[in-house]
């Protein structure tokens, strides 16, 4: 039997979080803003009495958030003792992996580079495995070029 993953979109791609690293599916109704944090911390979110750091998946990745419309669910999921929830512009299902390739072969572009760990190919289509600890540190900084 294969791994379970939380299929979403980000950016208008499919990616795949590991079913085992989620915790729950949460709609976030207020997010409260943190002062001079980086561009992809949403800010603060409060779920049952324990405070989440939003993360902004699509700022993360060095998109412009206001390009894709979101349904403001998020996925929460803990990342060395911390509670995160990362903000997808859709929650799409819960599928089993077919097939995962620790390999990225495609040229997914620069925002995705930095993020996709692989491809898992599900019954609803492929989908791009998503490093969870890169979406939370966000965009890989930019790389000077030599003249």
């Amino acid at each position: 039997m294969g791994e379970l993953y939380l299929l979403v979109q980000i950016g208008g791609r499919r990616a795949a979080i590991p079913g085992a690293r989620v915790q729950s599916v949460v709609e976030i109704d207020q997010i409260v803003p943190v002062p001079l944090a980086p561009r992809h911390v949403a800010g603060l979110a409060a779920l049952r009495s324990r405070a989440l750091t939003v993360i902004d998946t699509r700022a993360a990745l060095g998109l412009d958030p206001a390009l894709c419309d979101t349904e403001g669910r998020a996925a929460v999921v803990e990342l060395d003792g911390h509670g995160y929830a990362l903000l997808v512009d859709r929650v799409e299902d819960v599928a089993q992996a077919d097939a995962v390739s620790d390999r990225c072969d495609a040229t997914l572009g620069p925002a995705w580079d930095h993020v996709a760990l692989g491809f898992v190919e599900t019954p609803v289509g492929p989908a791009v495995l998503a490093d969870i600890a890169a979406l939370v540190a966000g965009q890989a900084p930019s790389r000077s070029r030599a003249a």
